[in-house]
Protein backbone atom coordinates (compact mmCIF):
# COMPACT_ATOMS: atom_id res chain seq x y z
CA UNK A 1 0.00 0.00 0.00
CA UNK A 2 0.82 3.59 -0.66
CA UNK A 3 -0.24 6.92 -1.29
CA UNK A 4 0.56 9.33 -4.49
CA UNK A 5 -0.52 11.56 -6.63
CA UNK A 6 -3.95 10.82 -8.20
CA UNK A 7 -3.64 10.31 -11.97
CA UNK A 8 -5.75 9.74 -15.17
CA UNK A 9 -5.55 5.68 -15.03
CA UNK A 10 -7.62 6.28 -11.39
CA UNK A 11 -10.47 7.82 -12.89
CA UNK A 12 -12.31 4.45 -14.09
CA UNK A 13 -12.20 3.03 -10.73
CA UNK A 14 -13.48 6.50 -9.20
CA UNK A 15 -16.21 6.35 -10.83
CA UNK A 16 -17.20 2.77 -9.91
CA UNK A 17 -17.19 3.44 -6.10
CA UNK A 18 -19.39 6.73 -6.79
CA UNK A 19 -21.99 4.54 -8.57
CA UNK A 20 -21.93 1.93 -6.00
CA UNK A 21 -24.92 3.10 -3.83
CA UNK A 22 -23.57 1.47 -0.82
CA UNK A 23 -21.02 3.25 -0.44
CA UNK A 24 -22.12 7.05 -1.36
CA UNK A 25 -25.92 6.70 0.05
CA UNK A 26 -24.17 8.11 3.50
CA UNK A 27 -22.98 11.23 1.69
CA UNK A 28 -23.50 15.08 1.98
CA UNK A 29 -22.47 15.14 -2.32
CA UNK A 30 -24.52 12.99 -4.89
CA UNK A 31 -21.68 10.89 -7.05
CA UNK A 32 -24.59 8.71 -8.49
CA UNK A 33 -24.70 11.48 -11.62
CA UNK A 34 -21.40 11.86 -12.00
CA UNK A 35 -20.11 10.76 -15.35
CA UNK A 36 -16.14 9.65 -16.40
CA UNK A 37 -15.22 13.00 -17.28
CA UNK A 38 -16.27 14.33 -13.90
CA UNK A 39 -13.64 12.42 -12.20
CA UNK A 40 -10.65 13.59 -14.93
CA UNK A 41 -12.02 16.70 -13.97
CA UNK A 42 -11.27 16.42 -10.34
CA UNK A 43 -8.08 14.43 -10.59
CA UNK A 44 -6.31 17.37 -13.22
CA UNK A 45 -8.27 19.74 -10.50
CA UNK A 46 -6.26 18.02 -7.67
CA UNK A 47 -3.03 19.00 -9.00
CA UNK A 48 -2.96 22.68 -8.64
CA UNK A 49 -5.63 23.19 -6.16
CA UNK A 50 -3.63 24.53 -2.69
CA UNK A 51 -6.34 24.37 -0.64
CA UNK A 52 -6.79 20.55 -0.90
CA UNK A 53 -4.60 17.98 -0.66
CA UNK A 54 -6.08 14.38 -2.70
CA UNK A 55 -3.92 11.24 -3.13
CA UNK A 56 -5.17 7.99 -4.17
CA UNK A 57 -4.13 4.89 -1.77
CA UNK A 58 -3.04 2.28 -4.29
CA UNK A 59 -2.12 -1.40 -3.82
CA UNK A 60 1.39 -3.44 -5.04
CA UNK A 61 0.55 -3.22 -8.12
CA UNK A 62 -0.77 0.43 -8.27
CA UNK A 63 -4.38 -0.33 -8.51
CA UNK A 64 -6.33 2.59 -7.02
CA UNK A 65 -8.18 1.55 -4.03
CA UNK A 66 -9.86 5.01 -2.68
CA UNK A 67 -9.09 8.37 -2.39
CA UNK A 68 -7.77 10.48 1.29
CA UNK A 69 -8.13 14.15 1.16
CA UNK A 70 -7.47 16.83 3.03
CA UNK A 71 -8.94 20.13 2.24
CA UNK A 72 -11.06 23.46 3.25
CA UNK A 73 -7.35 24.22 4.91
CA UNK A 74 -7.79 27.19 7.15
CA UNK A 75 -6.00 28.73 10.10
CA UNK A 76 -4.34 25.85 10.69
CA UNK A 77 -7.44 23.30 10.24
CA UNK A 78 -8.50 21.04 7.78
CA UNK A 79 -11.15 18.85 7.04
CA UNK A 80 -10.75 15.18 6.61
CA UNK A 81 -12.67 13.04 3.60
CA UNK A 82 -11.86 9.23 2.91
CA UNK A 83 -13.63 6.97 0.51
CA UNK A 84 -12.76 3.40 -0.95
CA UNK A 85 -13.68 1.08 -3.32
CA UNK A 86 -15.38 -2.31 -2.45
CA UNK A 87 -12.26 -4.69 -3.15
CA UNK A 88 -10.37 -2.60 -0.95
CA UNK A 89 -12.68 -2.37 2.20
CA UNK A 90 -11.88 -4.52 4.94
CA UNK A 91 -8.16 -4.97 3.86
CA UNK A 92 -6.74 -1.78 5.68
CA UNK A 93 -6.65 0.27 3.05
CA UNK A 94 -8.95 3.00 4.86
CA UNK A 95 -6.65 2.75 7.77
CA UNK A 96 -3.09 3.20 6.15
CA UNK A 97 -4.40 6.15 4.25
CA UNK A 98 -6.19 7.85 6.94
CA UNK A 99 -2.90 7.09 9.37
CA UNK A 100 -0.61 8.57 6.48
CA UNK A 101 -2.68 11.87 5.32
CA UNK A 102 -2.53 12.75 9.24
CA UNK A 103 1.47 12.35 9.44
CA UNK A 104 1.12 14.60 5.88
CA UNK A 105 -1.28 17.01 7.49
CA UNK A 106 0.87 17.53 10.61
CA UNK A 107 4.37 16.70 9.58
CA UNK A 108 4.47 18.62 5.82
CA UNK A 109 1.43 20.97 6.08
CA UNK A 110 2.06 21.89 9.71
CA UNK A 111 -1.72 21.58 10.82
CA UNK A 112 -2.63 22.10 14.29
CA UNK A 113 -5.84 20.43 13.81
CA UNK A 114 -7.51 17.87 11.34
CA UNK A 115 -11.25 17.09 11.34
CA UNK A 116 -14.15 15.48 9.73
CA UNK A 117 -17.79 14.81 10.13
CA UNK A 118 -19.86 11.52 9.41
CA UNK A 119 -23.61 11.07 9.00
CA UNK A 120 -25.32 9.71 12.16
CA UNK A 121 -26.69 6.82 10.14
CA UNK A 122 -23.31 5.81 8.66
CA UNK A 123 -22.39 3.04 10.67
CA UNK A 124 -19.58 1.25 8.62
CA UNK A 125 -17.97 4.77 9.09
CA UNK A 126 -18.60 5.40 12.67
CA UNK A 127 -17.30 2.14 13.76
CA UNK A 128 -14.24 2.33 11.40
CA UNK A 129 -13.42 5.51 13.33
CA UNK A 130 -14.35 3.73 16.59
CA UNK A 131 -12.05 0.87 16.12
CA UNK A 132 -9.27 3.06 15.37
CA UNK A 133 -9.54 5.18 18.52
CA UNK A 134 -10.43 8.60 16.86
CA UNK A 135 -12.51 10.97 19.39
CA UNK A 136 -15.81 12.62 19.12
CA UNK A 137 -16.20 15.81 19.49
CA UNK A 138 -19.27 17.81 20.94
CA UNK A 139 -19.45 20.93 18.42
CA UNK A 140 -17.76 21.63 15.14
CA UNK A 141 -14.10 22.35 15.48
CA UNK A 142 -14.72 25.40 12.63
CA UNK A 143 -17.04 27.53 11.52
CA UNK A 144 -19.48 26.06 9.54
CA UNK A 145 -19.91 28.48 7.00
CA UNK A 146 -16.53 27.38 5.94
CA UNK A 147 -17.48 24.20 4.86
CA UNK A 148 -20.96 24.81 3.62
CA UNK A 149 -22.90 22.36 5.29
CA UNK A 150 -26.42 22.93 7.17
CA UNK A 151 -28.38 21.29 10.24
CA UNK A 152 -24.86 20.17 11.60
CA UNK A 153 -26.21 19.47 14.73
CA UNK A 154 -28.74 17.32 13.21
CA UNK A 155 -27.32 14.74 10.72
CA UNK A 156 -23.60 14.52 11.76
CA UNK A 157 -21.43 13.31 14.32
CA UNK A 158 -18.02 15.25 14.62
CA UNK A 159 -14.78 13.77 15.05
CA UNK A 160 -10.82 15.82 15.17
CA UNK A 161 -7.50 15.15 16.13
CA UNK A 162 -4.82 17.46 17.17
CA UNK A 163 -1.08 17.71 16.42
CA UNK A 164 -0.14 16.49 19.85
CA UNK A 165 -2.85 13.72 20.53
CA UNK A 166 -2.21 12.32 17.06
CA UNK A 167 1.36 11.46 17.99
CA UNK A 168 0.83 10.13 21.30
CA UNK A 169 -2.00 8.32 19.87
CA UNK A 170 0.38 6.36 17.59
Amino acid sequence: MKLRKLEEKDACFMLEWMHDSSIVEMFCTNFLDNTIEDCMEFIEESSSNRNCLHMAVVDEEDTYMGTVSLKNKIEGTAEFAIVVRKAAMGKGYAAYAMNEILKIGFEQIKLKKIYWYVAKENRRAIRFYEKNNYKRVKFPPVKIENIGIKKYHEFYLWYAVEKNSFFDHK
